[in-house]
């Protein structure tokens, strides 16, 4: 290799050929491939003991795998393994029985060195005594360890798929309140739902190694029988030599198969046992043995007393009696010193840092948006347990909603429960001053005519908490007749969403901080960061900006085409500093949008405009120049523009219309100013905001 080559090279290439000539997935399936073969095809007694040398090395590696790692999912794969194991398994007993009976009768060795080995070092001289001995490992194996690890992971599992829902519901209500955020809970579901199937996958492997423990016992009593049949007809032995030859053989056989399945029925209980441990088995174990020295202590001195009772052995017993006196005095003096360890790092905490420091600044942190609920509806936020509307998830999907017609994304919805509410009620605060409350009936609809004429359904009479509207309770068997009858029906959790959604909007300027302004700008593309450079804080500052925004979203206009903002804003600037006339003109950069926004379901403007008598009678009013400027009208004069403009959209509602009143652009803020205290809802824009391409439609005039 040249000396100039550098590492990383090396290491790439060194890789790179790996990769090439080491391929695990056709390792895999060679693998299988050769499970296959023994099952099939003769092999060499060579191969057999290759293939049991294999098995051995393998359960073993099992087994020390699960004693170190630290969670059952770290061992996914295990019910895979666990199946390829036992195919294995099988396979290398279809393997021997084939040896067994055909070259039984010539000795010891038929099968295999290993096979010779487990059968003659076991079962030495008297094949009664291997006989017992294989029944008992089989015995230990089926009835015991194999039962016992069927049944945790058969329980593991039902417990598991039965807190699933539950476990969904506490990552949603975590999600919606904001203490994990999006990457998390995806996260925590993924766990979720990788925990699940492994139990579900080991409580069907459990009957992997069942039926491998009753495979084993099968094949033990077919190849004794069928050894002693073949040996008496067919190779002319007795019936004790046959018997004695073809039983070491067999017993030999299943020794080397069953206590390599043993193993791994350990390994299984291990694993499945392990659910909600963390950490090692030999740590926890030693942990959790060590943590009360007192039953370390009561164990050795019964130890004691059993060793100085005449008629037992002194020396185990007494030898065990002084380890686990030893183990609970280290023990004891470990607890002293971590309870010694912990008092003083409490007083350094004490001494170090203000006791009032942590109260205050928690008296400091306030709620932005909080929804208090009544004990009763609490279980709204668990949802029914069926897949139903569920709170949560209606917040979680109006924030989103939210961040995309509005153009920023709110904070977080804190819901809390409150006693002191009645039942059904629930409020919502917006910075925890109370912004809006309703009560609710969680287990019933709530049914509203858009006519705004009587119910006629049997039901309890309400009134809609958002709008004011009239509305009735009902049961969800009238849900078809409901809709038959064309009322509009929605649930609880969907009545406490669309009232928050009206609260947002309504306080969504005091929402906007200078932070989230800031984050805003932040947050654009790398192409717009240059234009955020030129005007900020050239031209106007953050704060400003802040301003203009909060104009914006008062009259609820999406803030969310940022760029074309700021390309208003860079223009108004040029020519004056005062917030209201760059909004004015920002609001004219926007005119696509507002029509858009506010054009009918056919992609009509419906418009309402200000006769010029009004129109004069604004411009007249105003008085002050530049920021300074503000409307003295008259209050009777003020009334009747209040009475004229509730008069002609009364009349227009009557008709299904809702127009957007249209000004010139001069007075367009005085005359909002003045609608937004009795019609807040009620769009007013001035001529320079209508697109010239907008389909406009004119249906009267104050």
């Amino acid at each position: 290799m040249p000396d100039n080559l550098p590492s990383t090279q090396t290491s790439s290439a060194m890789e790179f050929s790996g990769a090439s000539f080491i391929r695990t997935d056709v390792l895999f399936a060679l693998g299988i491939v050769a499970i296959i073969l023994f099952m099939l095809v003769p092999m060499p007694t060579m191969m057999l003991d290759g293939g049991l040398a294999i098995s051995v090395t393998f359960s073993i590696l099992i087994l020390m795998t699960v004693l170190f790692i630290k969670t059952p999912l770290e061992f996914s794969t295990f019910p895979t393994i666990l199946l390829v194991t036992t195919t294995m398994r099988l396979g290398l007993n279809i393997a021997s029985t084939r040896l067994i009976l055909e070259h039984g009768h010539t000795g010891s060795s038929a099968a295999g060195g290993i096979i010779e080995a487990f059968g003659t070092f076991i079962i030495g001289s008297n094949y009664v005594i291997g006989a017992i001995v294989f029944s008992i490992l089989v015995i230990v194996n089926f009835v015991v360890i194999t039962k016992g690890s069927g049944r945790i992971a058969e329980v593991a599992a039902r417990f598991a798929l039965d807190a699933m829902p539950g476990k969904q519901m506490a990552i949603d209500s975590d999600l919606s309140a904001g203490m994990i955020t999006e990457d998390e809970s995806r996260e925590r579901r993924k766990k979720l739902e990788s925990e699940s199937t492994f139990f579900g996958a080991m409580d069907g492997a459990a009957k992997f190694v069942r039926g491998d423990a009753i495979a084993g016992i099968l094949i033990v009593f077919v190849n004794i029988i069928g050894g002693i049949v073949i040996g008496t007809v067919m190779q002319d032995m007795t019936l004790a030599e046959a018997a004695s030859a073809y039983t070491v053989l067999t017993i030999g056989d299943g020794l080397v198969s069953q206590i390599p399945a043993l193993v791994i029925s350990v390994s299984a209980g291990l694993l499945v046992s392990k659910a909600g441990v963390e950490g090692s088995a030999d740590q926890e174990i030693f942990k959790q043995l060590g943590r009360y020295p007192s039953a370390l202590a009561m164990s050795s001195a019964l130890m004691f007393v059993l060793a100085i009772v005449p008629a037992i052995p002194f020396i185990p017993f007494a030898v065990l009696s002084m380890i686990t006196g030893a183990m609970a005095y280290y023990a004891f003096q470990k607890n002293v010193a971590e309870e010694a360890a912990e008092q003083a790092g409490e007083t350094t905490e004490e001494s170090t840092s203000p006791v009032a420091e942590e109260p205050i600044s928690k008296a400091l942190s306030m709620d932005i948006i909080r929804l208090e609920l009544g004990y009763g509806l609490l279980p709204l936020v668990q949802g029914d347990g069926d897949g139903g509307n569920k709170l949560t998830d209606q917040i979680k999907g109006l924030r989103r909603q939210l961040a995309e017609d509005m153009g920023y994304v709110l904070p977080a919805v804190r819901i809390q429960d409150n006693l002191q509410l009645a039942a059904n009620d629930y409020i919502v605060s917006i910075k925890e001053i109370e912004a809006g409350r309703g009560d609710v009936r969680p287990a019933m609809l709530m049914c509203m005519d858009p006519s705004g004429a009587a119910i006629t359904m049997p039901g309890e009479s309400t009134v809609e908490p958002t709008f004011g509207l009239p509305a009735m309770w009902i049961s969800e068997e009238y849900r078809e007749e409901a809709h038959f009858k064309g009322y509009t029906v929605v649930d609880a959790p969907t009545v406490i969403t669309t009232h928050i959604t009206e609260m947002i909007k309504d306080n969504m300027p005091d929402l906007l901080n200078y932070s989230e302004t800031q984050k805003l700008l932040n947050e654009l593309p790398e192409d717009y960061q240059k234009l955020v450079a030129d005007v900020i804080p050239a031209q106007v500052t953050v704060g400003s900006l802040q301003r203009i925004l909060q104009s914006l979203l008062s009259e609820r206009i999406s803030v969310r085409d940022l760029p074309t903002i700021l390309e208003g804003v860079a223009e108004a600037a040029a020519f004056t500093k005062s917030i209201p006339q760059i909004t004015e003109h920002v609001r004219t950069r926007l005119a696509r949008q507002l029509c858009n926004s506010n054009a009918d379901a056919s992609g009509v403007l419906i418009l309402l405009t200000l006769s010029p008598d009004w129109d004069q009678a604004f411009t007249e009013a105003l008085v002050g120049d530049g920021e300074e400027k503000q409307l003295a009208m008259p209050p009777s004069k003020l009334q009747d523009f209040i009475s004229d403009v509730r008069e002609q959209y009364d009349t227009l509602a009557t008709q299904g219309i809702t127009p957007v009143l249209l000004t010139s652009p001069f007075i367009r803020p005085y005359v909002r100013s003045v609608i937004e205290r009795f019609r807040p809802q009620t769009m007013v824009m001035s001529q320079n905001e209508v697109h010239p391409k907008a389909k406009i439609k004119t249906v009267g005039q104050v």
